[in-house]
């Protein structure tokens, strides 16, 4: 049975969330505070996490700050309904989703759904380059110490960021859906609604030296996803 993590503070909406999600076939675990939260992620590795960002103890935004770089299953976000800076900062540090307060059981498990949706692992693996070096014109990645050179000078790249352009590289010259990024990095399909992906990609894209317009290394491809050039952008 597919096991959630609720990390929600009001006592009353944590039950009523979970006994409807549990009616639903989903085991849910409560949790109310989030200083505690951190470990028990780390502990449990929950298939999913259904997160509140006002908690005592420690806030979500920095829950989802501290467990991204090591926890790869689906972070589902709680905000305030209108908070779009809540929401842009969350799908920015790597929340898949976010759900607006009041929040409605139906929605939430339709949501759930969603985010839970798997790809085969045979496709995983071969979007997956199984080399320890690319090079691409001014750009050097090496998957084994998770750096990338550009001019020969290292960039700042979080865990994320990284496997993103990796799984770019990996495929240059080829067109990935936003469902084959999601499936590859986090196990997910793309319900139309995810926006971490462009995120990530506008964040690279200014890392690296590529946010003129149009785009030269990351290229935007209409209504189909995004292409790395296999010539780095030369």
């Amino acid at each position: 049975m597919t096991n959630i993590l609720l990390i929600e503070d009001d006592e009353r909406l944590a039950d009523l969330i979970q006994e409807y999600l549990q009616k639903n076939k989903l085991e849910v675990s409560i949790e109310s505070r989030g200083d505690r939260a951190v470990k028990r992620i780390f502990d449990e590795c929950p298939d999913l996490i259904v997160l509140d960002l006002m908690l005592p103890g420690l806030d979500g935004l920095e829950i989802c700050r501290q467990i991204r770089p090591k926890y790869s299953n689906p972070i589902l976000m709680l905000t305030a309904k209108g908070d779009d800076i809540d929401q842009v900062v969350g799908l920015e540090i790597g929340a898949d989703d976010y759900v607006p307060k009041p929040v409605q059981p139906r929605v939430l498990l339709a949501r759930i759904r969603a985010l839970l949706r798997r790809v085969p692992c045979d496709t995983i693996k071969k979007l997956q380059s199984t080399n320890a070096e690319l090079v691409y014109g001014n750009i050097r990645m090496n998957k084994s110490n998770f750096e990338v050179y550009v001019d020969n000078k290292m960039i700042d790249l979080s865990n994320m960021e990284f496997e993103l352009l990796w799984l770019l590289a990996s495929n240059a010259g080829t067109v990935m859906t936003r469902d084959d990024i999601l499936g590859a990095l986090r196990g997910i399909g793309y319900d139309g609604q995810n926006r971490s992906t462009d995120i990530t990609i506008s964040r690279l894209r200014k890392k690296i030296g590529d946010d003129h317009q149009p785009a030269k290394i990351i290229k935007t491809i209409h209504r189909k996803g995004y292409l790395f050039s296999a010539d780095g952008g030369q």
